[in-house]
């Protein structure tokens, strides 16, 4: 019988590798965040004076255009780009990428809920369609960074400038990770949970200015809910993109937003996020490297997450890995890293700014106890 690794002696200080909610910043404790504008309503003056203050602060760390606006909605990730699709989609054809779970739920509210037929082009996960070959004059729904297969698109060169439809970019593990292009974004969606490490339920809407045409000049054939509406008498609804939100906001989760985004600015900023993201996706990196039962999913480098890290663990099934990632809870280190339910069997490691590389470097060995007392067992 092969004697079993010993456990390691050292645990990781935040074993927080959770894909969503994700890893609070370093040294965040409730006790940090304001609090005067609880219990106050959101569009009275300090509500208002909050909601403006946390999209400005993403607007100087994100270096957005003022050609671009930012709004704060309901739903996190998911809600805003639902809003999207359902206040801009029908005008043109449309493509929709999909190569892993949320792109196919786009394609799914596309084809069952809009009834626009899109064209859907698939990837297996771990790949990436042939994006050379999209048809701009399409509006093209596609997810920046898939999350739940550590897949991305390598940059936006495959966008062109001249398109005639609209990109939509579901770019909730990518803002703030990596440098994004934005005059070739017409619309993105985010929510703070992610490389934020901000609490969930609100997203972000970043709209370029040919959506703003499209939403001042297109009504879609569908009725639209109340927490959709983004134009009034044909006019874009500006104050959305003032801290005027939708509806209720929680402003504990606003204030938490705000921490975070004040946390950036002693980095760095969005450079500095995006270092802290490629230092720990090099650390997880030398550890699959090092190890011949750990591998990627996604195989091509250049077009590999560096947020939502998923690797394939060498003859592990599904009851393998809930048995793996159940060890590394059970010892504290490590949470939440069994891939996404939809996904090959495999593990899914968050790389965001908000880890510390030494904890990334830390998971190594626990990595290497639980995969021998597991196949062991």
């Amino acid at each position: 019988m092969t004697d079993l690794p010993a456990r390691p002696a050292h645990l990781p200080a935040r074993p927080y590798f959770s894909s969503g909610p994700c890893a609070k910043p370093p040294g965040w404790t409730p006790t940090s965040l304001a609090t005067e504008s609880l219990g106050r309503s959101h569009r009275s003056k300090i509500g208002k004076t909050r909601l403006q203050y946390c999209i400005d602060l993403m607007r100087e760390l994100l270096k957005l255009p003022d050609t671009h606006r930012i709004g704060i909605v309901p739903g996190s990730d998911t809600g805003a780009y639902e809003m999207a699709m359902w206040t801009m989609l029908g005008a043109k054809p449309v493509t929709a990428l999909a190569w892993e779970s949320f792109g196919e739920g786009w394609v799914t509210d596309a084809v069952k809920q809009l009834k626009i037929d899109p064209n859907v082009v698939r990837a297996d996960y771990g790949q990436l369609p042939d994006l050379n070959a999209v048809d701009w004059s399409n509006d093209v729904l596609f997810t920046w960074n898939g999350t739940t297969s550590g897949v991305r698109v390598p940059n936006a060169d495959w966008i062109p400038a001249d398109r005639e439809g609209l990109s939509f970019a579901d770019a909730t593990s990518a803002v703030f990770a990596y440098d994004i292009d934005w005059d070739k974004i017409d619309v993105a969606t985010f929510s703070w949970q992610k490389v934020l490490g901000g609490e969930g339920a609100h997203g972000v809407l970043i709209l370029g200015p040919r959506a703003v045409e499209r939403l001042e000049s297109y009504t879609p054939a569908w009725p639209l809910p109340k927490v959709f509406r983004l134009v009034s008498k044909g006019k874009l609804t500006e104050g959305v993109f003032k801290g005027e939100t939708i509806n209720t906001p929680s402003m504990l989760a606003v204030e938490d937003c705000i921490a975070a985004l004040e946390w950036a600015k002693t980095v760095g900023g969005a450079d500095g996020l995006i270092a802290r993201s490629d230092a720990n996706a090099a650390a997880l990196n030398q550890i699959v490297a090092d190890r011949p039962w750990l591998g990627h999913l996604a195989a091509d480098a250049a077009t590999r997450s560096k947020t939502s890290v998923c690797l394939t663990v060498e003859g592990a099934d599904e009851a393998f890995i809930k048995a793996f990632a159940g060890l590394l809870e059970k010892e504290h280190a490590a949470y939440d890293i069994a891939g996404y339910r939809d996904a090959p069997p495999g593990l899914r490691i968050w790389c965001g700014a908000t880890v510390d590389t030494a904890d990334v470097v830390a998971l190594g060995p626990w990595l290497d106890w639980a995969y021998a007392t597991v196949k062991a067992a």
